[in-house]
């Protein structure tokens, strides 16, 4: 659990940061800022997405997921959860949800969570988690900086969710099959790039109820 104890106190101390030079940042320095980061947050999910060696079957995982997320309702979920952290804190943040669901999305997005998380749990090594946690923490202190308060809950998220997969890596091994990693990343990849979307208010996207895609690529890789 180091990794991810390090992992969740770079988050919640980038926010801090980023909340605190907030203040005293122009509205217009919070916005490039804020257009950098989404550009920086399409970039490295292109570069993911077309690492995948199956484009068909990511995006039938992908289209499959987002009927399954939209029935579940994956993203109201997140934003009642992010909704009920802000009235339990009297926040009175109005870009508080957003903020929440938005970075712990970004933050758990990814293969470099599940590789981190398996190392760390199996191994003891969390060394992987450590260079996601410099990444995260400089994340934070821009996201922070223009949506506030509730991107330093969401490293509540990163702690529950990367922490439970931490705890269960021995019985989760079959992640590290490098077809699951490529499934995995690309799929990833593919939901990051719409975070960045998110991020530029180009589209508003509800990566929330995408989500579902990793879980069945994970599934075609394994069952291929």
């Amino acid at each position: 659990m180091t990794g991810t104890l390090v992992n969740s106190s770079a988050i919640l101390v980038g926010s801090l940061i980023g909340i605190t030079a907030g203040r005293h940042v122009p509205d217009r320095l919070k916005l490039i800022v804020m257009q950098g980061l989404g550009l920086s947050v399409m970039l490295i999910g292109l570069q993911m997405a077309l690492t995948g060696k199956e484009i068909i079957v990511t995006v039938g995982c992908l289209l499959i997921g987002g009927i399954t997320g939209e029935l579940i309702n994956i993203e109201k979920r997140l934003e009642l959860m992010g909704e009920h952290i802000k009235r339990r804190f009297r926040s009175d943040s109005a870009t508080f949800v957003q903020g929440f669901v938005s970075s712990s999305l970004l933050y758990l997005t990814g293969a470099m969570m599940i590789i981190g998380s398996i190392q760390d749990g199996t191994t003891g090594d969390p060394h992987t988690l450590y260079i996601k946690a410099m990444l995260d923490g400089v994340a934070s202190v821009a996201l922070a900086s223009s949506m506030g308060i509730g991107v330093a809950f969401s490293a509540l998220s990163v702690l529950i969710v990367q922490g439970g997969i931490t705890l269960l890596a021995a019985h989760l091994l079959f992640l590290k099959n490098p077809a699951v990693l490529d499934a995995i990343t690309a799929t990833g990849g593919v939901l990051i790039l719409a975070i960045g979307i998110n991020l530029l208010d180009l589209k508003q996207i509800r990566v929330g109820n995408l989500l579902p895609a990793i879980f069945f690529a994970i599934i075609w890789a394994v069952l291929k």
